[in-house]
């Protein structure tokens, strides 16, 4: 978005969003606002303690509640009236402006901030700084019948660690409407670029069809976006839903429905990067999951974003939770090279809650954070890109995304994951994808992303950490998950050939195998089972304790590791031993016993776990064998896979694999 003020031409990079229907377990991400006696509201702002006195002397709740309890009022779509003796502020997750990013990632070095208000009352600016610390930058005051436009230029100078710029409004005796507020920047640029996006799907209809009646509602938007390819994976059609007419009308010409096999994200994702190249009018590709709602404002902001970065980059949205919404899922995503393993950036925190804890009042926060890869929940990526270093590896799923944004770090591309876009996303806590058949893809690609791209010899600590997963397994009972972790380091033992092969079969070969082993066999209820009885009550009543330390936990897994040549209590054969809640699922809580029904995480049902000392014999000496072989054969597979890696990736390749997957469904 581009206008001419005085002959300079100035660009929209940010715009405020109000909502006249905003919910309010959303509203802490939007604004927030406090009611009180002017004096004590200065005194709350410095004393960062998110809480004021109310005039009758009684603390009372952050900006929050107060927002949300009526002390300003939205009158329409896009403005705000703030009523006399009120305080809203705008240091928010979406309102606040990611000064730190810009700075770092882009060749803006000023805003200016655009606000078109009336009546009366005081627009206050603040910014702060990487350790959290918050300062007014700018005071403007606003008396005025009329609507006026007030301007604030602000240097993006002191952002080089972190911070962001925000603004407040504060009225006294009268009511001061807002009715847009927009950061500007007049730095150059050579055109706005455009966007495809690819949305994977499989079997959420639903989900899918709600998206793109969004996207075809919010015309502004539409007209960034050159296309949206649907990769439909699923035997449960998008094109068969009720209301995708609906969204067939909206979105026009611009959507487009591909049906090929299922291929997993990576197979879904790599043919959206590749149609969006082929047709070749977009300068971006915005991966989107099928199961999210996005805020659609991210999209404007993450192109435009993009397209001051000073080099290609890959700009990230961050993922809140569907069901819990003022909840962030993770502020950044990197992976820790020694140990190769993906977690939370380091000084941030997963599951950052705005409700409890905004922005101001929360130091880590404030901290820019550089990240290796974003997720493909919502990622753009620049098509130049996707030219230069291929498409997804075929992993099917987990690791894509990591080892992609790895790739392209290589490449000397970088990724930002730029607060203020973002999407809602079902959550992960709600179910476990380590145990069941995905857990050879976890182990598999992990690997596989380490020969491609660690740093260090025999990438690090992962082959000891590989087995020490496969022994927690078999010491839990989790045959199945040891299984597949162990077909997973054959396959990779195997080579990278087996690759786009195992995208097309993998997956019915491995669910066909889990079906056999009895911790896989879950029923609907505990009472489906028989009633848990132990042998003989814990020693001294005592339940089991996590070991601590080193030396505590190599004794526990010793001990248990020898309790596994024992032969099965008889008593266990017709009865479990105890009930364990999936929220106690530890290695050596369920060594202590022989048999035991196991909830699964989403606590819809239950499998009877049993020990099996035979099989836990054999497992083991294979997954002794297997690592033994993967640490002394690493050196060569390193150049095996990175030999490998132009073709895996390439247009050609993929569009075998798409061709097949398409046969496959079709005799199927």
């Amino acid at each position: 978005m581009s206008s001419s003020t005085e002959g300079i031409l100035v660009h929209v990079v940010q715009r405020t969003i109000i909502r006249a229907d905003q919910e309010l377990d959303t509203r802490p991400l939007y604004m927030g606002g406090v009611a009180a006696r002017p004096g004590q509201r200065d005194a709350a702002r410095q004393s960062g303690s998110g809480k004021t006195t109310d005039v009758a002397g009684e603390e009372s709740e952050s900006s929050t509640s107060k927002a949300a309890s009526g002390f300003a009022s939205q009158v329409d779509e896009g403005t705000l009236s703030v009523l006399p003796d009120c305080y809203v502020t705008f240091a928010t997750y979406f309102n606040a402006f990611p000064a730190s990013y810009w700075r770092r990632w882009t060749t803006v070095e000023k805003v200016t901030l655009s606000l078109r208000v009336s009546g009366q009352g005081r627009i206050l600016v603040f910014r702060s700084t990487s350790k959290g610390h918050v300062q007014r930058d700018a005071t403007e005051v606003v008396d005025s019948d009329t609507t006026t436009t007030v301007e604030i230029a602000l240097s993006l100078q002191p952002f080089i660690d972190g911070g962001w710029y925000w603004f407040d409004l504060e009225t006294t005796d009268g009511t001061l409407r807002l009715e847009s507020a927009e950061w500007l920047t007049d730095a150059d640029r050579s055109a706005s670029g455009t966007v495809s996006i690819g949305i994977t799907t499989f079997n959420r209809p639903g989900f899918c069809v709600d998206q793109l009646i969004a996207l075809g509602e919010r015309r502004d938007v539409l007209g960034c976006i050159d296309e949206v390819f649907v990769i439909d994976q699923g035997t449960d059609r998008v094109s068969d839903h009720g209301e995708f007419e609906q969204a067939k009308v909206s979105l026009g010409d611009k959507l487009r429905v591909i049906e090929q096999g299922n291929l997993g994200g990576s197979g879904g994702f790599s043919r959206a990067m590749m149609e969006t190249v082929r047709t070749g009018t977009s300068d971006y590709c915005l991966l989107l999951d099928d199961d999210v709602i996005c805020e659609l404002e991210g999209i404007l902001r993450a192109i435009a974003f993009a397209d001051f970065a000073k080099t290609p980059t890959i700009i990230g949205g961050h993922m809140f939770s569907l069901y819990d919404r003022s909840v962030l899922h993770a502020y950044g995503e990197t992976v820790k090279k020694f140990t190769w393993f993906w977690g939370p950036a380091p000084h941030t925190h997963h599951g950052h809650n705005f409700a409890h804890a905004p922005l101001p009042a929360t130091p880590w926060l404030h901290r820019r954070v550089d990240v290796d890869y974003n997720g493909w929940w919502m990622c753009m990526i620049p098509t130049a890109v996707i030219r230069e270093i291929g498409l997804s590896l075929p992993m099917f799923i987990k690791w894509d995304d990591a080892e992609f944004g790895l790739r392209a770090q290589e490449a000397g591309y970088p990724t930002a994951t730029v607060p203020g876009v973002a999407v809602w996303h079902v959550p992960w806590h709600e179910k476990d994808d380590t145990i069941d058949w995905q857990a050879y893809f976890h182990r598999r690609n992990r690997v596989i992303a380490a020969l491609l791209h660690s740093p260090y010899d025999h990438g690090g600590r992962l082959v000891r950490e590989s087995f020490e997963t496969q022994l927690r397994h078999l010491l839990s009972m989790q045959y199945g998950p040891a299984e597949m972790g162990l077909i997973a380091l054959e396959d990779v033992l195997d080579g990278p050939d087996r690759m786009h092969r195992d995208v097309l079969q993998r997956l019915p070969e491995l669910r066909e195998l889990r079906k056999s082993f009895p911790d896989a066999q879950m029923k609907s209820g505990l009472d489906a089972f028989p009633p848990a009885r132990l042998h003989k009550p814990p020693r001294k009543g005592r339940d089991p304790e996590a070991p601590r330390g080193r030396v505590a936990r190599a004794k526990g897994l010793a001990t248990s590791v020898v309790r596994q040549a024992t032969s099965l209590r008889e008593s266990a054969r017709h009865n479990p031993e105890a009930n364990v809640p999936h929220v106690d699922v530890k290695w050596w809580v369920l060594a202590q016993f022989d048999s035991a029904l196991v909830s699964s995480a989403d606590g819809s049902s239950a499998a009877w776990y049993r020990r099996d000392p035979e099989k836990f014999r054999a497992l083991l000496a294979r997954s002794v064998a297997v690592h033994a072989r993967l640490w002394k054969e690493w050196p060569e597979l390193v150049e095996q896979y990175q030999r490998a890696l132009p073709d895996l990736v390439s247009d050609d390749r993929w569009s075998k694999t798409f061709e097949t997957s398409v046969q496959r469904t079709t005799e199927l």
